[in-house]
C-alpha cells in the first residue's frame, strides 16, 4: 500500500457541490491508486446548512467509517459542529472555529497511533492548517496546504468582518501557516498570484477539476428542454449552484425583470442555501412570471440539465473574481456550455476566460451590462465558444489529468 495521507476539511462526500465535492473525488483518486487514506470531517451539511440524511441522529458525536476503496483504503472520522440554519458573519465564524475544537480532538486521538506521511488541509477554513502544523511539528509529516477560497480577504471586502485589527490578526496567523507548509496551491492564477505576494514563497497550481466523460455535450436541446417541462423555444438562463450572499443574486432577478417583454425568455434558478427564500421574496415582488426555482438536480440528470440551458449565469461581486474561482465553471465548460461571467478586467478569472476564448464576460455589478450580455448570449453565433469551452476541460481539467499533476508535485 502506498503513503498515508490524513486529510483534516470540513466539507467532504458526500455533499454535492463545492468544496466538500472536491474533497471527497480527490480521496476517493488517491485511495484508488494505492494510498491509505484517512479524513477528519464533520457531517454533510451544505448547501442545505442542515445535516443531511442518514447522518442527523449521529450529528452530536463522533463517528468512524471504514471503506474499502480501489487499491487503498479510506477511512472518515465525522466530528460534531455548530450549523447555522441561516449563516451570517458570526455564525460562520462560530461554526469554523466549533469544528476546528471537534477536529483538535480527533487529531490528538490519533496522533500517537497512525504516523501519516502527508497531511492536507483545505481553506477555508483556513486556521484548520494550525491543526496539520501541530501535527508536522509532533510527526514530521509533510504538509499540503491547499486554497480554494482566500477567506479572510473575502470575509473583509464582503464586511463579513469589520474590524480591521481583526483582519490583520487573522492575516497574520494564515502567514505563520502558509510558511510552516511543505507545499501550498491554489485553484487559480489570480489566486496563486495573490497567495505568492503575501507568503514570499511559490504556489502551484491545482486547479478544480470536472468528470469530463460524465459531463459532455450533447445536441438536441428541444427534446431536452420538454423533458424538464419547457417549449422547445423557449430561451433557458439557467443560474446552476450555491445560492449565497458572495453570488449577488438580486442582479439576475433585475435582469428578468428587463426581459419579461419576450416570452421565450426563461430565467431558472436552480440550487439551495441560504438566500433562496429570500429571492424568491424578491422574485414576487417583482411580479416575474419567466423566473423559475428549481431544486438541486440528480447527479444522473444533471448532464442533461445542464445541456439544456442555452445561456449558463457565473454571477459574482466585484470583489470576488480573483478571491473566488467559481468551481459551478469547470461543468459548465465540460458541456460545452455558453458562460456569461461577471469578472472585471485585470481579475484572474477575466484573464483566464478571455485567453482561451471560453465565455462571455461582462463587468462586474454592472445591471446594464449584465442584461445586454444576456441577449448577446442567446441570440449571437456562439458555436467557436462552446467549442473552446469543451476543448479547455478537456485538455486542462480531467480528474486523473490533475491528480496524476498534483501526485507528483506532492506525494
Amino acid at each position: 500500500m502506498g503513503k498515508r495521507i490524513l486529510l483534516i476539511g470540513g466539507n467532504f462526500s458526500p455533499e454535492p457541490t463545492g468544496i466538500g465535492k472536491y474533497n471527497g473525488e480527490m480521496i476517493s483518486w488517491l485511495a484508488d491508486n494505492g494510498y491509505d487514506c484517512t479524513v477528519i470531517t464533520t457531517y454533510p451539511y451544505y448547501p442545505q446548512w442542515q445535516v443531511q440524511s442518514p447522518y442527523e441522529r449521529s450529528k452530536n458525536w463522533f463517528k468512524k467509517e471504514v471503506h474499502p476503496q480501489g487499491k487503498g483504503k479510506l477511512t472518515v472520522y465525522r466530528c460534531p459542529q455548530y450549523v447555522p440554519a441561516e449563516p451570517s458573519g458570526k455564525k460562520r465564524m462560530l461554526q469554523d472555529f466549533s469544528f476546528a475544537a471537534a477536529a483538535f480532538v480527533k487529531v490528538m486521538q490519533l496522533v500517537w497511533k497512525k504516523k501519516y506521511d502527508i497531511v492536507i488541509t483545505v481553506a477555508p477554513p483556513f486556521h484548520l492548517g494550525l491543526l496539520a502544523v501541530l501535527y508536522k511539528k509532533l510527526r514530521g509529516a509533510s504538509f499540503v496546504y491547499h486554497v480554494q477560497d482566500l477567506q479572510i480577504e473575502a470575509a473583509r471586502d464582503l464586511q463579513m468582518i469589520r474590524s480591521p485589527r481583526l483582519i490583520n490578526t487573522l492575516l497574520k496567523l494564515e502567514k505563520m501557516i502558509l510558511r510552516q507548509a511543505d507545499h501550498v496551491s491554489s485553484i487559480a492564477d489570480g489566486m496563486i498570484r495573490k497567495i505568492s505576494d503575501k507568503a514570499g514563497r511559490e504556489v502551484f497550481y491545482f486547479p478544480n477539476w470536472v468528470d469530463v466523460t460524465q459531463f459532455h455535450p450533447l445536441t438536441d436541446k428541444a427534446i431536452l428542454k420538454q423533458s424538464f417541462g419547457f417549449l422547445p423555444t423557449d430561451k433557458i438562463i439557467l443560474y446552476s449552484g450555491a445560492i449565497g450572499e458572495k453570488q449577488g443574486l438580486e442582479a439576475l432577478l433585475h435582469a428578468a425583470a428587463s426581459w419579461q417583454h419576450r416570452e421565450e425568455m426563461k430565467f431558472l434558478i436552480c440550487g439551495s442555501g441560504p438566500y433562496k427564500a429570500k429571492l424568491e421574496q424578491v422574485a414576487s415582488q417583482l411580479q416575474l412570471k419567466n423566473t423559475i426555482f428549481f431544486p438541486l438536480q440528480p447527479l444522473a440528470q444533471f448532464n442533461n440539465f445542464l445541456n439544456m440551458a442555452d445561456v449558463h449565469l457565473v454571477i459574482q461581486k466585484s470583489h470576488a473574481s480573483d478571491l473566488v474561482m467559481p468551481s459551478k465553471l469547470t461543468t459548465i465548460l465540460a458541456v460545452g456550455g455558453i458562460a456569461l461571467i461577471t469578472a472585471n478586467e485585470g481579475t484572474g478569472l477575466h484573464e483566464l476566460v478571455s485567453r482561451h476564448q471560453m465565455g462571455i464576460l461582462v463587468e462586474a455589478e454592472n445591471q446594464e451590462a449584465l442584461q445586454t450580455g444576456i441577449g448577446r448570449a442567446v441570440w449571437e453565433n456562439t458555436a467557436d465558444i462552446a467549442r473552446n469551452a469543451r476543448e479547455f476541460a478537456a485538455s486542462h481539467l480531467s480528474i486523473s489529468g490533475v491528480m496524476t499533476r498534483f501526485k507528483e508535485q506532492v506525494a
